[in-house]
């Protein structure tokens, strides 16, 4: 199991626009989404291997800003081509006003 790593406090987030984090030697995109609700994605279009945290948030989804796949922020999932393979969703804790997340992967 890997450990938890701070990446960002969670005042330093506006609601629904992405953030490129590191995760350890992994790049990963942060988005806040309500309040108290913090997404944490891989930073990785399925598609083509561009980034996906310069993308535009909408309605739940995050847009590949190159071809124009879309995510769901919640599970990570393919909701739109060219991308047919949905994104990791890392976990993610808010503690004292910072967000903390961790990669599951090998667990």
């Amino acid at each position: 199991m890997s450990d938890w790593i701070s990446v960002s406090r969670l005042d330093a987030l506006a609601k629904d626009s992405p953030l490129a984090v590191e995760l350890g030697d992994e790049h990963i995109m942060i988005a806040r989404i309500s309040d108290d609700d913090v997404v944490a994605l891989e930073d990785l279009c399925t598609h083509d291997g561009g980034e996906i945290s310069s993308g535009c948030i909408v309605d739940g989804a995050i847009e590949c800003p190159r071809h124009g796949a879309k995510f769901c922020l919640k599970t990570g999932d393919v909701l739109a081509p060219p991308a047919y393979e949905g994104l990791h969703r890392f976990p993610v804790k808010l503690e004292d006003g910072v967000v903390w997340v961790r990669d599951d992967r090998w667990d």
